[in-house]
C-alpha cells in the first residue's frame, strides 16, 4: 500500500552493507565514495566557523589511536572527560577504533561521582580538558584510582602529530591489530533515577547491530546534534551514521543555542529529548501569539486537518513560515530517552514536523524500537527494530507487562557485577524493566518504569506516569507533576506549576486534578497534593529524581 503522504528518501538501503566493528563503520567515512574530502562535521571553536572533512577527521583518528598505541594501551580502559566538541569525537574515534576500551563520562556529574568511576572501573588513561582539572586533581590525590596517563585534550594538535610522526618512524601501529566483534568497545556507566550506576559493557557487535538498523530507517540529509556524546542515543541517532550514509553534520553546542544553528544549518532531522521538542513547540506559539498571529495559525491548522482527510497535504506550504523558523528543510525529529505527552507530538505534526517515537535503553546499545515516516502513530515508540526481537512478558488483562528484548544489540553484561547481569536476564531475554504494550497494529506503548509502579493494598498496580500523563495534557499551568505513593498508601502528587500561565495556579490546583480525577477509576484517583516552589531534583539526562514510598516523610 502506498504511504499518504510521501518524503524525500537520500539514498537507497542497499547502498551499505552490515558492519561488525565500529572501526569499520568509521572507516568507511572516509573510503566510501562520498567521504574523502567532503565535509562531515561543522562546528565552532572560539566562535569561529571550523569544518572537518572525512580524510581529516580518519587523519585525527589515526594520529590520535597511535598515540595511545605508543603509551602501550593495548587492551587497557581509556575515558573521555569532556563538554560536546569535535576533539570530542577525534578522541571517541581514536580509542573506539582500536584494541582498546572506551569509558564516556558524564560531564555533568559531580566530581566525587567521576572518581567513583575510574575507581570502579579500574581506568588505566583518560582524555580531560581543563575544565575538569579539579576532578582530575581529586583523581590524582585517590589512591585507589589506577590512572597511569591523564592526556590533555588542550594538547590535541601535538598528540595527533606524535601519533603520525611514531608510524612515520616506522612504529608498529595500532591499525594492524583491528578489534573483532566480539570484543568489548565500551562501558557505559549508567545514570538511573535511583541507586548506584552499572557499568554496561557493550561490544563492537552490539553497537554495530543497533546503528545499522538504525541505518535502515533513517532517512533525510545533514542534521544538527547536541545530545551529550557520552550517551548511547547520541551514537546510533548521528555520531555513527554519517560514517554510513556521508552526510555531514553540525555539533550544537546545547539547547541555547538551537534556534539560531537551526537558521543557519537547516538541519533535515534531529534526534533529541522530549525537552527539545517542548521547548521547539512552546516557542512557535509564544512567537505567534508575541506578533498577533495566533488565531491565523489555529485556523490553518484547522483547514490543514480537514484537508488531510481527503489525503491532501499542504502544511509545508501552509506553515511555511513555521517551518523556516526551524531552518526551512526539518523533515521530522526522532524522540527518545523519555516520555513525551503526546500533546506535543500531534502539535508538531499538524504544523508538518513529525515526531518519530523510539525506545530503547543503554543495555540494548540503545536501539529497541522505532518509528518512521512512513510508518508512525502519535503517543507510540514505534516498532522493533531489525537487530531483536520484543516481547511483553506477562501481560494483564489490558496487555501490559515489561517489555523484554533479545537480539545482537544486547548488552554483554554489567562490568563486574555477575549477580546484576544474572537479574536482568530470563531465558536469553533481556529485562528492561519498562512496563509497555504492543496495539493492534504492532506499535509498542511504554507505559512506565517497573520500579516507579504504584502497588496498592487492594493489589492493583498503577503506573505514575499514566497519571502524570493526564494531569499535565489536562492542566496547561504544570510544568512538572511526580506522582507517587506516600506513607499512608494513597496516591499523591507533587507540583511545580507555573504562575505566570496561571497567577491563581496553586489555588486552582486541587479544583482541576478533582476535574481529572473523575476520568480515572476510583483506585487511581490522586488523594493528596502538594506543591513546590522549585524545579525537581533531576539525573543529567534531565529525568527527575523520583521519591518512593519509604523515602516519603509523614
Amino acid at each position: 500500500m502506498e504511504p499518504k503522504y510521501k518524503y524525500k528518501y537520500r539514498f537507497e538501503f542497499k547502498d551499505f552493507s552490515d558492519f561488525k566493528t565500529v572501526r569499520e563503520m568509521i572507516e568507511n567515512g572516509h573510503k566510501g565514495k562520498d567521504g574523502g574530502d567532503n565535509v562531515q562535521y561543522i562546528y565552532k571553536e572560539k566562535r569561529q566557523e571550523k569544518r572537518k572533512t572525512y580524510n581529516e577527521v580518519w587523519h585525527d583518528t589515526v594520529g590520535l589511536g597511535q598515540y595511545l598505541y605508543k603509551l602501550g594501551l593495548e587492551g587497557k580502559k581509556v575515558a573521555i572527560l569532556s563538554e560536546n566538541s569535535y576533539k570530542w569525537i577525534a578522541c571517541f574515534y581514536s580509542i573506539i577504533t582500536g584494541k582498546y576500551i572506551c569509558i564516556p563520562l558524564d560531564a555533568k556529574l559531580m566530581d566525587d561521582d567521576l572518581v567513583e568511576i575510574m575507581v570502579r572501573s579500574k581506568c588505566d588513561a583518560i582524555y580531560y580538558t581543563r575544565d575538569f582539572d579539579s576532578a582530575i586533581e581529586k583523581m590524582k590525590n585517590n589512591k585507589n584510582v589506577v590512572i597511569e596517563h591523564y592526556i590533555k585534550i588542550e594538547d590535541f594538535d601535538s598528540l595527533v602529530a606524535e601519533g603520525h610522526a611514531d608510524l612515520k618512524a616506522g612504529s608498529a601501529s595500532y591499525l594492524d591489530n583491528p578489534p573483532k566483534p566480539e570484543d568489548i568497545a565500551t562501558i557505559v556507566f549508567t545514570s538511573g533515577t535511583t541507586g548506584k550506576s552499572k557499568g554496561v559493557m557493550l561490544s563492537h557487535k552490539n553497537i554495530c547491530a543497533s546503528a545499522v538498523a538504525s541505518a535502515r530507517v533513517i532517512q533525510g540529509d545533514h542534521a544538527i546534534g547536541f545530545l551529550p556524546m557520552n550517551h548511547t542515543f547520541a551514537w546510533a541517532s548521528a555520531l555513527f551514521l554519517s560514517n554510513v550514509f556521508h552526510a555531514w553534520g553540525y555539533i550544537c553546542p546545547s539547547l541555547k543555542t538551537i534556534s539560531d544553528d537551526m537558521k543557519n544549518y537547516h538541519p533535515e532531522n534531529m534526534a533529541g529529548v522530549p525537552l527539545l521538542v517542548e521547548t521547539i513547540y512552546k516557542t512557535i506559539w509564544r512567537t505567534a501569539e508575541k506578533n498577533g498571529k495566533a488565531e491565523k495559525l489555529k485556523k490553518g491548522i484547522k483547514i490543514s486537518n480537514f484537508l488531510l482527510k481527503f489525503g491532501i497535504d499542504v502544511r509545508r506550504k501552509l506553515f511555511k513560515d513555521v517551518i523556516d523558523g526551524l531552518g526551512g528543510e526539518l523533515d521530522y525529529i526522532v524522540i527518545g530517552g523519555a516520555y513525551l505527552d503526546p500533546k506535543y507530538a500531534r502539535g508538531m505534526e499538524e504544523l508538518g514536523i513529525p515526531i518519530l517515537g523510539a525506545y530503547g535503553t543503554t543495555e540494548c546499545s540503545p536501539g529497541i524500537t522505532v518509528s518512521t515516516l512512513e510508518d508512525h502513530k502519535i503517543g507510540s515508540c514505534g516498532k522493533p527494530m531489525l537487530c531483536c526481537e520484543v516481547k511483553i512478558n506477562n501481560p494483564d488483562e489490558d496487555g501490559i507487562g515489561e517489555i523484554f528484548v533479545k537480539g545482537d544489540n544486547v548488552m554483554v553484561g554489567y562490568y563486574e557485577d555477575p549477580e546484576a547481569t544474572a537479574s536482568v536476564f530470563e531465558d536469553g531475554w533481556f529485562k528492561t524493566g519498562d512496563y509497555g504494550f504492543f496495539d493492534k497494529d504492532g506499535y509498542l506503548f511504554f507505559v512506565g518504569r517497573k520500579k516507579n509502579l504504584i502497588v496498592l493494598s487492594n493489589g492493583k498496580n498503577v503506573a505514575p506516569e499514566e497519571l502524570e500523563d493526564k494531569l499535565t495534557s489536562k492542566i496547561e499551568y504544570i510544568k512538572e507533576v511526580v506522582v507517587y505513593e506516600d506513607d499512608t498508601d494513597v496516591i499523591a502528587a507533587e507540583f511545580f506549576l507555573d504562575e505566570e500561565v496561571c497567577p491563581d495556579a496553586k489555588e486552582r490546583i486541587k479544583t482541576d486534578v478533582d476535574a481529572v480525577n473523575k476520568e480515572l477509576p476510583t483506585y487511581k484517583r490522586i488523594r493528596k497534593i502538594t506543591t513546590r516552589d522549585t524545579e525537581f531534583e533531576k539525573t543529567t539526562t534531565l529525568k527527575i529524581k523520583r521519591k518512593y514510598k519509604d523515602e516519603v516523610k509523614a
